[in-house]
């Protein structure tokens, strides 16, 4: 039986066998990408630019910005280069290095959008308190440990699925290297040590939000910072002012619902509930869909974006007429 000490390569899955196939889906694949790095690309350059957008919010969403790239950058090149050329083949190496960027990417986007919450809280149920609460210092510092904490989940997941020996070939049924398909492949019952790793990372989450009770909760601090975020918004007289609060929770809201439940679903579900085509859809959404549509749902629901891109096109567009 071949272990881990013998794989030198894994075989990523193949979309077609038809190299024609495989063509359109690069083609597919190249244009969500490009599309990712425009949006993303934009919402970056408007806020680096705009001075209005220098405030808690949207420092949050530049952080959300790039965190988004990278995770796209992690995943779609190597599929796109393996359907161009008609390959499945990625390095053992490549494989987790492609493992760890992805969990420290994704881990530290899924601690920026509680921090996210944190802040869509504070502005709401306690605006009178928001200079204080979320000063520049500790948006600094809830934005680093979001990216500590993701760095510090990555090697720990890299180093406990890669230390598992390996006794089922090396076929990872996913477009990119993905923890729950590279565990089927071990020897082991690697489910629950997996599941361990992942309570670990929640202590750390805690143990992070004890460090530091601005910073950080959890998944259940996102749901009831936004059952007072409702209860407060429902409460505000001004239908203006509704419509304010709304506009910028809303698409937060749905970014995390996305983002949070598929991912879950992808790494907590039990090894008996599989299906290659449910599996590819739930990767497809919470890998490539996120980074794909946060700039178009952020530009949809905020106005403040929206003007701050539309000077950015003006300023383009006087500048090279």
């Amino acid at each position: 039986m071949p272990n881990s000490n013998s794989v030198r390569e894994f075989l990523l899955l193949a979309f077609a066998d038809m190299h024609e196939l495989q063509l359109l889906h690069f083609a597919l694949f190249l244009g969500i990408y490009l599309a990712a790095l425009l949006g993303n690309g934009l919402i970056l350059t408007a806020i680096a630019c705009d001075h209005c957008l220098h405030t808690p919010m949207y420092f949050f969403l530049l952080n959300l910005a790039l965190l988004d790239v990278g995770c796209i950058s992690t995943t779609l090149p190597k599929a796109m280069a393996n359907a161009f050329w008609d390959t499945r083949a990625i390095s053992y190496q490549g494989c987790a290095a492609q493992v760890f960027f992805f969990v420290f990417l994704a881990g530290a986007e899924y601690y920026l959008l509680t921090v996210m919450a944190y802040d869509r809280y504070v502005a709401i149920c306690k605006p009178l308190h928001y200079g204080s609460l979320v000063g520049s210092r500790a948006c600094a510092q809830m934005a680093a440990a979001a990216w500590g904490s993701g760095f510090l989940n990555a090697v720990l997941h890299t180093a406990t699925t890669f230390s598992l020996p390996l006794c089922h070939g090396n076929a990872v049924d996913q477009f990119f290297c993905e923890i729950p398909q590279i565990l089927k492949l071990s020897c082991s019952d690697a489910y629950l040590r997996e599941v361990g790793a992942l309570v670990f990372s929640i202590y750390l989450f805690i143990y992070l939000k004890q460090k530091n009770q601005r910073a950080f909760g959890s998944f259940v601090f996102i749901v009831l910072s936004y059952v007072q975020i409702f209860r407060a918004v429902l409460r505000m007289p001004s239908e203006q002012g509704r419509h304010k609060a709304f506009s910028t929770c809303l698409p937060h809201l749905t970014i995390v619902s996305l983002f949070v439940s598929t991912a879950m679903f992808a790494y907590l579900k039990p090894p008996s509930i599989t299906s290659p085509s449910l599996d590819l859809v739930v990767a497809l959404l919470y890998s490539v869909s996120p980074p794909a549509l946060n700039p178009l749902i952020y530009n949809m629901r905020n106005q403040e974006v929206k003007d701050a891109v539309r000077k950015l096109f003006q300023y383009m567009l006087l500048k090279h007429p």
